[in-house]
């Protein structure tokens, strides 16, 4: 039997998948062509956007719909960028954003032989940002753009996003808020400049959703000004668009009921896993997304870890949760200065995708300790 604690990345709720196979049959057409199946499409893209704009409680013009979540967190920073290229070139992160964040920001200050240009700011050991260090950056001469999740994907806390964006507006820095890991799943931020979601995190399909709020400075030179507000260059396929608003509104109907239940399991698996020998529970226990948890464990490898849980037929993960597929040591938890090896991220899915998802929790919670002591021991080291 195989038990989901994964869900990251989905799966699509019920609700929704049927809504994207019956728009194979009504949305298939360009919604940017005049004849009647187009006209068509285009009715329905814009519902969809009027329903998400609606859920995020912003205007729908606000609203693009580009192909990924990280696709649309680093056109969030490049179109700030971009616009207040004449003020300076410089942005401020935190040291736990998203690879797309982090990885573009280190290129271009590496290309530009100028480190200063990209700021990554400290966390601290729970994970949440250095306000005090995060003033500091922000008081540079140059600085253009602010970039901060509204909570970590990896370990759940939240981050404070009232403070940080005050500091940001007292420089005139707009500020790009990663909401991937929380919308449809937490409340929806409010202090933000710029907001990027990914309708996966509430159980639709691979969309990423980018807003601009109206007054704020950004532009992409390289968009097609009549695709999605000028902030793509290809159109969104409609039926991904119907099946995000599902999604979305499905999600919305039970997140107050799927939120209670998601804390309280959560709290099972931190329990669980503390009581196992040289085990690091981490991230902040009480302020945090209800659906995500993080341990690490000493003298074993986060993989191989995955691998004994598998073998047990439970699905979890290990290492960043923006670069999972690599298994490369979590730089989340390197930022924290906890143990970043042997670490196993769980991100429960949907009660709606997953009705047994009570017992798949209780299951795992009694196979924790025992797959780690087994990993150990073909190890060699035991629980020392």
């Amino acid at each position: 039997m195989r038990r989901l604690l994964d869900a990251a990345s989905g799966p699509l709720h019920p609700v929704a998948r049927d809504t994207l196979l019956a728009a194979l049959e009504v949305g298939w057409a360009d919604p940017a062509r005049l004849h009647a199946e187009g006209r068509r499409a285009r009715a329905l893209l814009d519902r969809s956007r009027e329903v998400v704009a609606a859920g995020l409680g912003v205007r729908p013009t606000e609203v693009s719909f580009l192909p990924s979540g990280p696709t649309a967190l680093t056109r969030a920073v490049d179109g700030l960028a971009y616009a207040a290229r004449r003020r300076g070139a410089r942005t401020v992160a935190s040291a736990v954003e998203h690879s797309a964040v982090l990885v573009p920001g280190r290129a271009r200050a590496a290309a530009a032989g100028d480190p200063a240009l990209f700021a990554e700011v400290a966390v601290d050991s729970v994970g949440r940002l250095d306000l005090d260090a995060w003033r500091n950056a922000l008081a540079v001469p140059g600085s253009v753009v602010a970039a901060l999740q509204s909570a970590n994907g990896e370990v759940g806390t939240r981050q404070p996003l009232a403070a940080a964006r005050d500091a940001a507006a007292a420089h005139g820095i707009p500020l790009v808020v990663d909401a991937m890991a929380s919308l449809g799943r937490d409340d929806v931020p409010r202090d933000w400049d710029v907001l990027v979601g990914e309708a996966r995190s509430w159980g639709g399909p691979p969309l990423g959703v980018l807003v601009v709020r109206e007054g704020v400075r950004w532009h992409w030179p390289e968009a097609r000004a009549d695709v999605e507000q000028g902030r793509a260059d290809v159109t969104p396929w409609v039926p991904l668009a119907l099946a995000a608003a599902e999604a979305w509104q499905q999600t919305t109907a039970t997140r107050p009921a799927d939120t209670q239940v998601a804390r309280a399991l959560v709290d099972d698996i931190r329990r669980a896993a503390s009581t196992v020998p040289d085990t690091e529970v981490v991230g902040d226990p009480d302020d945090r997304l209800p659906h995500v948890v993080t341990f690490s464990s000493l003298y074993v490898d986060g993989e191989a870890v995955v691998g004994a849980l598998d073998a047990a037929g439970f699905a979890v993960a290990s290492g960043s949760a923006c670069t999972s597929s690599t298994l490369e040591p979590s730089h989340v938890l390197a930022a924290m200065g906890v143990l970043t090896h042997g670490n196993v991220r769980v991100t429960l899915p949907l009660p709606a995708v997953s009705p047994a998802l009570a017992d798949d929790v209780r299951a795992f919670t009694a196979a924790i300790a025992p797959s780690i002591r087994a990993v150990r021991d073909q190890l060699g080291v035991g629980d020392l």
